[in-house]
């Protein structure tokens, strides 16, 4: 599924292959068309399409438009972590500004911070004529599963 990868770490197109493999996990990103065009710690760029994502008066579901920004948060922040680590979302929150009726929906995330133990970024969601459609944030603790390990919570 995922059409072109900027150059990056090996973990970075091992992540992207985890979660678009056919035959893989099943995700939410991969059942909701989520396509991950590039990706590093710094800066993330995602599509999805609008038809199958859609609420009941045919426009964009705004949970859609979350959980494209929890997916892109929470990769940068693993990828952030290095191998071996999973993300969480801690927080998110989203303002949706105009709706989107067809076509495919692009994210681009931001790295606000990125700290040992906590990720924070700006999302911007846009239709394919460029015009925002929402603005997002999340924040990510990067490296729980190593704390898990250690028994601390």
């Amino acid at each position: 599924m995922t059409r072109s990868f900027a150059a990056g770490p090996d973990e970075s197109a091992d992540l992207s292959a985890w979660i678009t493999r056919p035959g893989g996990p099943e995700t939410l990103a991969a059942r909701m068309g989520i396509e991950l065009i590039e990706a590093s710690p710094e800066r993330l760029v995602a599509t999805m399409p609008v038809n199958g994502n859609k609420q009941l008066y045919g426009m964009l579901h705004g949970g859609a438009s979350v959980v494209l920004a929890e997916t892109l948060g929470s990769i940068g922040a693993a990828m952030h972590a290095g191998g071996g680590h999973i993300a969480l979302g801690g927080d998110v929150n989203a303002t949706h500004h105009r709706p989107v009726r067809s076509g495919v929906v692009t994210a681009v995330a931001t790295a606000l911070a990125l700290a040992p133990t906590l990720a924070s970024y700006d999302l911007v969601i846009t239709d394919e004529a460029g015009r925002r459609t929402c603005t997002a944030r999340i924040t990510v603790a990067p490296n729980t599963a190593q704390r898990r390990q250690r028994g601390k919570r």
